[in-house]
């Protein structure tokens, strides 16, 4: 089969394309490297299915035309996306092109050939979680910045093909997820800034008072989720979400992996306006319709996670 991977060269793509590959799919990933890095797709260099990288854009229409026209690809993954809350706030624009408008693009050229598309959303998108069962499908969304704003838009345009063209669509949304090869400097993950931190020795800093809770998806867990959609019909048309289905305060996590409370300190919230106090997934869809479930516990996940940081990893 014949994929696109939008955002291949980011922190979860890289593990979607390992994935494929593994599973001997031909793949050709697109990334402008605006948050992905090259050396995350290296590895692939010499494997057969790996077919191209291309560094490029999403808003390039004419690029789009012509990968499709020249692989007609049977599944679209579409990561490729401006991720960063706080960059939302401070530019709008850039996010809504990229995550609204860029996915608008690509859903024209899914339509020419009914490419299925997975479409990488966000529990971003979703208000706190006030009940014990955690935030299902049907949970109330709350776009409380223009990074959660454009995902909405962009979830609601990914839907409307498949209603009005019956072109196969899945809007997934995975919680916080973290691992290996995710950036460990001020774009990453909680978890890979606290590791790094933790391992160099230095304080913890959390924004706010670190009462508010996240539930951690580890990534290799994440990209079964997000390949898995790509191959099964019964998600056609529908919001998934994939979680561990447990969440921790920040305070606990930062004490979880440093084990020092006089390493950790707690600074002025850069965003308060858009903080979700409390996110906690409830999976049941995705067990039901994928069989998915998350393997990965979190203690396991942020060991793994410290010996590839303390390994080296990848200098970020």
């Amino acid at each position: 089969m014949n994929i696109l991977l939008t955002g291949g060269a980011g922190f979860i793509g890289r593990w979607v394309a390992k994935k494929l590959l593994d599973e001997g799919h031909n793949l050709w990933i697109l990334d402008d490297l605006s948050n992905g890095q090259i050396t995350n797709v290296q590895e692939f260099e010499g494997n057969p299915n790996f077919k191209q990288f291309i560094q490029g854009t999403i808003l390039d229409e004419e690029l789009l035309q012509r990968l499709f026209n020249e692989h007609r690809f049977s599944l679209c993954y579409h990561l490729g996306a401006s991720i960063n809350v706080q960059d939302s706030i401070d530019d709008p624009r850039t996010t809504f092109n990229n995550d609204t408008l860029g996915t608008f693009y690509i859903l024209e050229q899914c339509r020419k050939l009914n490419t299925k598309i997975v479409f990488m959303s966000t529990c971003m998108v979703y208000d706190y979680c006030d009940k014990s069962a955690g935030i299902d499908e049907l949970h109330p969304t709350k776009p409380a910045s223009p990074y959660a704003g454009a995902k909405v838009a962009a979830e609601n345009m990914v839907l409307s093909y498949y209603y009005a063209y019956n072109m196969p669509a899945v809007v997934i949304r995975p919680f916080n997820t973290y691992g290996p090869f995710q950036k460990t400097g001020g774009e990453g993950g909680v978890v890979a800034i606290f590791l790094k931190n933790d391992l160099e020795g230095r304080e913890l800093h959390i924004y706010g008072e670190g009462t508010q809770t996240r539930d951690l998806l580890y990534v290799e867990d994440c990209a079964r989720f997000v390949v898995e959609a790509g191959f099964n019909d019964r998600v056609n048309g529908e919001v998934v979400n994939a979680g561990l289905g447990e969440d921790i305060s920040i305070n606990d996590l930062a004490l979880m992996i440093t084990g020092d409370p006089s390493r950790i300190q707690h600074v002025e919230h850069i965003h308060p306006q858009s903080e979700i106090q409390k996110l906690l997934c409830n999976s049941q869809k995705a067990k039901e319709l994928l069989g998915w479930v998350p393997e990965i516990s979190l203690a396991e996940g942020i060991a793994r996670t410290r010996k590839w940081i303390g390994d080296g990893g990848l200098d970020r």
